[in-house]
């Protein structure tokens, strides 16, 4: 089972036990539940339920595992040739790490199928 969630202006793809960076949020403590409400597709294995845009009712749990993780370093040069003039800057994105803990859609069928015999 899988689904697609919307956060700010990106998207992701989950499933239970998934763990994703998500934007930095001030407020987020360790162990504290997030609700995303704004589902845009899932599927059960053997259905899936496409909102338009988003599924009525549909949600995505997670649990805060750190409330800040940050990036990897950008860095910004300006230079204007001839003139004597060089700044150099930079900064890491914070983000927020979650781990999701359920998926729960209203009317979806799941179908959990039977892991593959070895022959």
């Amino acid at each position: 089972m899988f689904a697609y969630f919307e956060n700010g202006s990106h998207q992701y793809r989950v499933s239970n036990g998934d763990t994703l960076l998500i934007d930095f949020r001030d407020t987020a403590k360790t162990g504290d539940s997030i609700t995303f409400d704004k589902v845009l597709l899932a599927n059960g294995g053997g259905s899936s339920v496409i909102g338009a845009p988003s599924i009525a009712g549909a949600s995505v749990t997670a649990e805060i595992v750190e409330p800040l993780v940050k990036g990897p370093k950008l860095e910004i040069q300006k230079m204007r040739r001839r003139k004597n003039y060089r700044r150099h800057t930079g900064h890491r994105q914070g983000y927020t790490q979650v781990k999701i803990t359920g998926i729960n859609v209203p009317g979806l069928q799941i179908v959990e199928s039977a892991p593959a015999a070895s022959a």
